[in-house]
């Protein structure tokens, strides 16, 4: 069985490559384009499973070509799709990006589709007893709360990339062990005005083993209920950030998964991230084991 498995979002995602972002009603030549699967768990899955872990994404996909793409992308990175159901006759979750070179941001517009909610099996419901780790996004709220509930009662701890203030979040973080939103969640979910003062209000509230914040250039902080703890951004020529934060939240989970401490695991997600945006896509840049072991020694770090 899968070391890893995730419930969340799926995307199937056309990116372009643009000089600049363009002014509105004209039309503007793309350097680049292509297809590529996206979303939070989606691709934290393949991250993982890149550097060396088993994976495996329990969901709901289209039979159209978005569908078939994705599925197929999957099991191109060898992230196992045996808990995938197939449904016909709906439209997959798909978005378009605008990856913009001067500023080097990328700005996405997407539909959700109208596929139907996962609703978990027998065999589903296994899988997450039986892994070791459950990633999750906010996305398929209420699969994702019966999930974490059978991850605790089997001894499998969850992992949530908080990166939308969806409705029901609570009720996903008082699930949680291991809590990693973005800056922007963490203070909109607490109210805080500090990155350091919503880590402590949300282990005070939901008691999870640590507390992430992810704060984009700046790194980002780790808080185990004593200590706030910072970790760096590792320098990289920054080509495509679209995805960084999902393959951030796929290393931590390898991370975790090799038996790295929390802050091992800041420093290992981070270089990675830092890897892949180098290239363009966020599955085909996540570097291998071996490249980040490199990286992370060569800017005086030591797994």
């Amino acid at each position: 069985m899968a070391k890893i498995v995730g419930i969340g979002a799926c995307v199937f995602d056309t990116l372009y490559n643009i000089p600049t972002y363009p002014t509105e009603d004209t039309k503007m030549r793309a350097h680049a384009s292509k297809t590529a699967g996206g979303g939070p768990v989606a691709t934290g899955l393949v991250a993982a499973q890149k550097l060396g872990e088993d994976t495996a994404y329990i969901g709901v996909l289209s039979d159209d070509n978005g569908g078939r793409f994705l599925k197929e992308d999957f099991e191109k990175y060898g992230v196992n799709t045996e808990f995938v159901e197939i449904k016909s006759g709906y439209r997959s979750f798909a978005s378009v990006l605008w990856l913009c070179a001067d500023s080097a941001t990328r700005t996405c517009v997407f539909d959700k589709g109208d596929l139907p909610p996962l609703e978990l099996d027998d065999k589903q419901k296994k899988a997450v007893a039986d892994a070791e780790l459950l990633m999750v996004d906010g996305n398929e709220m209420e699969a994702a709360v019966e999930a974490a509930k059978i991850a605790r009662e089997n001894g499998t701890r969850v992992l949530y990339d908080c990166g939308g203030l969806y409705d029901g979040v609570e009720k996903l973080l008082a699930l949680t062990d291991i809590m990693i939103p973005s800056e922007e969640f963490a203070l909109g979910v607490t109210g805080c005005p500090t990155a350091d003062m919503a880590a402590k209000k949300l282990y005070k509230t939901y008691s999870p083993e640590v507390v992430v914040i992810t704060q984009g250039k700046l790194g980002g902080i780790l808080y185990d209920g004593k200590t706030i703890t910072s970790y760096p951004i590792y320098p990289a020529n920054v080509v495509d950030s679209n995805g960084s934060g999902d393959v951030f939240h796929g290393a931590f989970a390898a991370g975790v998964a090799k038996g790295y401490d929390y802050i091992k695991c800041c420093h290992f997600a981070s270089a990675v991230s830092a890897i892949k945006c180098t290239g363009v896509g966020a599955r085909e840049s996540v570097p291998t084991f071996q490249t980040v072991k490199v990286f992370l020694e060569e800017n005086g770090y030591h797994l």
